[in-house]
């Protein structure tokens, strides 16, 4: 059983930057891929950047491209986000999650950290 644990979130002024952080517990060789999303109030949830575990190919919503960055690290079993050039519209919840081989969706998921970021 997969475990995620986000941190790295708090209160940002525009233009600034953050770096989340998830960790894993009890991985196993069947990860696929690792993703963010992001849920603002009143807003689903969404997808905001996602990384392949076979070969590091990373992907990102049109809205966070050039500003986010998605990495790991395999010797801490952790995937970051670097978040620059924040916007007031950047601000929800985030999570990490991690997809399975078997599965098409993303089945494991952290208990969010929360990003706001003021005008």
């Amino acid at each position: 059983q997969v475990q995620l644990e986000e941190s790295g979130g708090g209160l940002v002024r525009a233009g600034g930057s953050l770096r989340l952080s998830c960790a894993a517990s009890g991985r196993t060789f069947s990860t696929a891929a690792v993703g963010w999303f992001r849920q603002a109030p009143g807003k689903e949830r969404g997808f905001v950047a996602s990384i392949l575990w076979n070969n590091g190919d990373t992907y990102y919503a049109d809205s966070v491209k050039g500003r986010f960055a998605i990495s790991r690290d395999n010797a801490k079993n952790t995937v970051y986000l670097q978040m620059n050039s924040l916007k007031p519209e950047d601000t929800a919840v985030y999570y990490c999650a991690e997809r399975i081989k078997s599965s098409p969706r993303y089945d494991y998921w952290g208990q969010g950290t929360q990003v706001t970021v003021s005008s």
